[in-house]
């Protein structure tokens, strides 16, 4: 058998093909029973995917209303400030305020439904520049191919909740994907920014731990600070600054999540001066407090 060393990458074809690399990074998968889901101007570095079995959901972004129903699924992108709430059992009209618990199959769905939410909800990240789109509400019609997906992956976390097999997380990942590409354009304008822009992006996310001056950051783009600065803010439709921080501020977070590094370890490594500082940018950002993130009191 002879060796085939000159073509690369396998392919026969000399047209050359660019694909798009999207780096799906799954954090949290659950099904959960809600009784309580006031949580008012949240604000995360992360994408949501929310659904429903049943109705009594709503989410408010911008001072609109999504009344939540079984028929859709709902996607926030990251950054993107909103509220939900458990229309039946209403108390709260400030703060983060939840109370549920995991579905398991000791429980007949039946019994609650009534005076409970049955909440299924996927955290997750796409790398740049997807993390970066415009922030909203995407509300996705379910097709039959989503809602049997659903089906086994709701009922596959009321048996495992914590040690996921690969089919599991192939299925759920091939649920995201086909959800995401229900979303259109508002999703894909991200990868048209200037290619300036995005080597600056990609310097930021591999310096993430420096001081980043505008002038540094112009000088990787080849333009002047100003120059430069209008660019960014007319391709990502936020300043400079603003990006830098919130990039620091989505890592503090995977680090809270994946490493048991204290504040101050997290906040040394972020290239910030102190750790109030950091815990000022934070509050800022996420609208919680380091500490009552890292407890994990929200969903």
């Amino acid at each position: 058998m002879k060796l085939v060393r000159d073509i690369k990458l396998g392919d026969p074809s000399p047209n050359k093909q660019n694909f798009i690399g999207l780096k799906l990074n799954l954090l949290c998968c659950r099904y959960w029973l809600l009784d309580l889901w006031d949580c008012h101007d949240m604000v995360f570095p992360f994408w949501r995917l929310y659904w429903n079995k049943n109705e009594g959901g709503e989410l408010i972004h911008q001072n609109k209303v999504y009344t939540m129903t079984p028929n859709y699924i709902y996607i926030i992108p990251p950054f993107t400030s909103f509220s939900s709430r458990f229309t039946k059992n209403h108390m709260y009209n400030e703060g983060i305020h939840v109370s549920g618990k995991h579905l398991t199959t000791n429980y007949n769905e039946k019994d609650y439904v009534d005076k409970h939410l049955f909440h299924f909800f996927v955290h997750f990240n796409l790398g740049v520049p997807f993390d970066n789109v415009y922030p909203g509400v995407f509300k996705i019609e379910l097709t039959d191919y989503l809602r049997d997906r659903l089906l086994y992956l709701t009922e596959r976390l009321k048996v495992e909740n914590s040690d996921f097999k690969l089919t599991f997380n192939m299925k759920l990942q091939a649920f995201i994907k086909e959800s995401l590409t229900n979303i259109g354009p508002e999703l894909w304008k991200a990868i048209n920014i200037d290619e300036r822009v995005l080597k600056v992006i990609r310097y930021i996310e591999i310096n993430i731990d420096k001081k980043l001056s505008n002038p540094k950051i112009a000088e990787i783009a080849n333009m002047a600070p100003n120059s430069f600065a209008r660019l960014f803010k007319e391709e990502m439709n936020i300043t400079i600054q603003n990006f830098i921080q919130n990039r620091k501020i989505a890592k503090a977070c995977d680090l809270f999540e994946q490493t048991n590094d204290s504040i101050e370890e997290v906040s040394f490594k972020l290239g910030f001066s102190d750790r109030y500082h950091f815990s000022r940018v934070f509050k800022t950002v996420i609208g919680l407090t380091p500490a009552t993130y890292r407890s994990g009191r929200y969903t």
